[in-house]
């Protein structure tokens, strides 16, 4: 099986079943696949062969859909790149994966025309929308003029896509994924019952998000219906609901209170929403049951993973959160490993821990990468005997639910975005008056997490925590910036190996929490 394989089969089973809507288009599969077939032509007549990587920066829409079917009828290889980064961190994943092919939409149309003079031989594409800027191809004429090609029918084993994940020294990698992983976490989500081929699924979260992929993938496999919005807005996620009869939506946990708090949500008529499926970051109690009292004929369900896995690891139902599965506590863990998974929590020799132990948490099977592109030493240390190792702390009970407590790695998860501590320290190690800084999580309330930094300036120097905050920006990705800084009038404190104890810093901010991470 490969991405195209539920492209293929609603053809076959459904090609009059409506496939996509975004804003007034709509279209059945028979038409998505004529598309795909003709949009894959051309791209190989752009130039890419088989295992070349295609990438795309544009927010969602019904041609990210299809783009992400295309590059893989077409025998390349996909690369969304993340909409939030700044064009430095992007041009940087685009030369790290050598992509000649370059998709943007109008929002993104001007970092694209930066990025093809910054690296030569980029072709831009224009995926929208309007006028074409000068320099690109336009989307439609490629589909318009080019023919039909046949799917390349690549195999479980062959790369389908590299997702840019943060990086612990600083620099972004890519997470390759092949066929087999993508398709294995789609089955693993349909046989926990989640996005059948009743689905209408609303595409909220951002496409270039494995996070949303979850659901992608399986709803493409299914042969459900897609919904796309731009963007997440509580008004706009509401009205698409109320208009498409949405039937289920994945967000994070940032999204569901900004959405079941939002004042005129009781405007729309939501009836038609049964299921809603939260994950990339830990959930707070007051935030879900805020949601169950706003939603109370809707489900909820937690998928816990990383972009490392495909991305789920872990699910925990809507029937763990209600009843007895609450009075045991059980909507504060993770859930229990899906199918075709396997976890353990283990100790740093590598070696699994008794039930009730902290400890790492590890998962093999099919979901697992294939590696980062290009760093086999990083590879190696995240992946032993087939074992990823995940980063979070955590401990199972004894009945196999997953509780995550703590991180092993030092990142930080803000509003479901990843980041880790060294992209945000390396930014503010470049302003000319830091001598030294670390960078933390600390709880949030609205964020689960925010990043916080602690900074000791060089003798003589200075700079207000705004200044800091405003020289981030111009480097990585605002939501990677700190949202607020500490002046510290002396040293960080070090271990006997010279190197910060950001346990000790975190401390004050999480001794009174019952987990060590939001």
């Amino acid at each position: 099986m490969n991405i195209t394989h539920g492209l293929r089969r609603a053809l076959q089973v459904n090609p009059n079943g409506l496939a996509v809507v975004c804003g007034e288009r709509r279209r059945n599969w028979r038409e998505v696949g004529d598309r795909v077939a003709r949009l894959a032509g051309a791209i190989r007549a752009l130039g890419a062969k088989d295992g070349d990587r295609v990438a795309i920066l544009s927010l969602n829409s019904d041609r990210y859909l299809e783009l992400y079917l295309a590059v893989g009828w077409a025998g390349a290889v996909i690369v969304p790149l993340n909409i939030r980064w700044s064009p430095i961190e992007n041009e940087d994943a685009l030369r790290d994966c050598r992509a000649d092919i370059l998709f943007v939409d109008k929002a993104f149309a001007p970092v694209g025309a930066t990025l093809a003079k910054a690296i030569p031989g980029l072709k831009l594409v224009y995926a929208d929308d309007g006028e074409t800027p000068a320099g690109m191809e336009n989307y439609e004429a490629l589909i318009d003029r080019a023919a039909p090609i046949a799917d390349a029918m690549r195999g479980r084993d062959d790369l389908a896509g590299i997702f840019y994940t943060g990086g612990t020294t600083g620099r972004s990698k890519g997470v390759m994924l092949s066929h087999g992983n993508l398709m294995a976490n789609a089955m693993n989500a349909l046989g926990e019952g989640l996005w059948p081929s009743t689905t209408v699924y609303l595409h909220a979260a951002p496409m270039f998000h494995l996070a949303n992929g979850a659901a992608m993938y399986s709803v493409l496999l299914s042969g459900g219906s897609n919904v796309v919005i731009q963007g997440f807005t509580p008004d706009g996620v509401a009205a698409a609901i109320q208009k498409e009869r949405v039937t289920d939506v994945l967000l994070v946990p940032t999204m569901i209170q900004m959405f079941v708090d939002h004042p005129t949500l009781g405007n729309y008529d939501l009836a038609s929403l049964r299921g809603i499926a939260y994950g990339a970051s830990v959930i707070s109690d007051a935030v879900l049951m805020r949601g169950m009292k706003a939603l109370p004929d809707v489900e909820f369900t937690q998928c816990y993973g990383m972009t490392e896995l495909s991305p789920i690891a872990t699910v925990l139902h809507w029937k763990e959160h209600i009843g007895d599965g609450r009075a045991k506590g059980r909507h504060r863990g993770a859930g229990r490993v899906t199918f075709g998974g396997e976890i353990r929590i283990v100790d740093a020799e590598g070696k699994e821990v008794p039930r009730g132990t902290v400890g790492e948490i590890a998962v093999r099977g099919d979901m697992v990468m294939m590696g980062y592109w290009e760093r086999p030493e990083e590879t190696a240390r995240a992946v032993i005997d087939g074992w990823m190792h995940t980063g979070d702390g955590g401990y199972m009970d004894e009945d196999g639910f997953v509780y995550v407590v703590d991180r092993v790695k030092d990142m930080i998860i803000s509003g479901g975005e990843n980041v880790y501590s060294a992209e945000v320290e390396n930014a503010l190690a470049q302003h000319p008056a830091v001598a030294q800084c670390a960078v933390i999580g600390i709880p949030s309330e609205r964020w689960g997490e925010q990043v916080h930094a602690i900074v000791v300036m060089k003798s003589g120097s200075g700079a207000t925590p705004e200044e800091l905050i405003e020289h981030c920006k111009a480097l990585i990705a605002g939501y990677k910036c700190p949202r607020s800084v500490d002046i510290s009038a002396n040293p960080l404190p070090l271990s006997g190996a010279g190197k910060i104890l950001k346990r000790e810093l975190r401390r004050p901010y999480w001794e009174n929490q019952e987990r060590r991470v939001s």
